[in-house]
């Protein structure tokens, strides 16, 4: 289904910082559930910096922590092998690290062991006593393997953890899970909770106008994203998302604004070029 990303953040750290790589930003950022990808949804891996470090590690559970984050870059570039060796040795040395069982969660999930992915994500949430960012890793392995009804749980856990920085990320990849098994309506209320919490939150805007589109309630998308895009920067897709709405309410100017708008500021865009087959293919009927 067009539109349903999940996201995977914010991550914690989970490798010592090493010289050179301080302030690195955890690539997880950029998931929108590959997020990562069955029926639309996008699983990012944890954020990995530059696999490379200087830094001694001085006991085993820093040798650990260093282990799992060569580990989760091998396995962003997809070499499966070395990361198995790197998070193997990560176990050996420290088995009671709840990083240290998610990785694997990850790497056995690329290998096709669902089940072994199961048991270490569960490990992962007991070792961390259930940290928020585990409970939304591991509901976005359990949306992306058809058991939405657990998912949107462990979302909402996580959601409502007090110590979770952002809640509406969580609430916005409940909705997400609902609509991979076509329960819109529930999936707006998440929506709606996320934008409670954060109105400029771009991703909750542009699903919860998804949504609307799908159930053709066009006013009510239309409205989401001009009242959005008055007081934010535009994003590609709430622009492609507002001309799609626009063709469905037969307002041609409304079309052009948006497709004006995607043109300049986003030309190179991937929602540029599918307006311009789109365009192409009107005036060709």
């Amino acid at each position: 289904m067009t539109g349903q990303r999940l996201v995977m953040r914010p991550r914690r750290r989970v490798a010592a910082t090493a010289r050179g790589t301080r302030g690195c930003v955890p690539a997880a950022a950029t998931a929108r559930w590959a997020v990562l990808a069955a029926a639309g949804l996008a699983v990012a891996a944890l954020g990995g910096c530059a696999s490379s470090t200087t830094e001694r590690p001085s006991n085993d559970s820093d040798a650990a922590r260093i282990n799992v984050q060569l580990g989760i870059d091998y396995l962003q570039r997809g070499e499966l092998a070395l990361a198995q060796t790197k998070l193997q040795r990560a176990l050996g040395e420290d088995a009671h690290n709840p990083d240290v069982h998610e990785a694997l969660a990850m790497l056995d999930e690329r290998l096709g062991k669902v089940g072994e992915a199961d048991k270490e994500y569960r490990r992962a949430l007991d070792l961390s006593q259930r940290a928020p960012a585990i409970l939304n890793g591991y509901a976005v392995y359990l949306c992306s393997h058809g058991r939405a009804t657990e998912g949107v749980r462990m979302f909402e856990e996580a959601a409502g953890n007090a110590l979770y920085r952002t809640p509406w990320v969580a609430y916005t990849n409940a909705g997400v899970c609902l609509r991979t098994v076509h329960r819109d309506p529930e999936a707006m209320q998440r929506f709606m909770r996320a934008l409670q919490i954060d109105p400029a939150y771009s991703e909750a805007v542009f699903q919860a106008a998804q949504t609307g589109f799908s159930l053709r309630q066009y006013q009510q998308a239309r409205e989401r994203i001009d009242t959005y895009l008055a007081t934010n920067a535009a994003t590609p897709d709430l622009l492609l998302l507002g001309w799609r709405v626009a063709g469905a309410q037969k307002d041609v100017r409304g079309q052009q604004f948006y497709a004006s708008r995607l043109s300049q500021e986003f030309p190179t865009s991937q929602q540029a070029h599918t307006l311009q087959l789109a365009a192409a293919e009107g005036n060709s009927d």
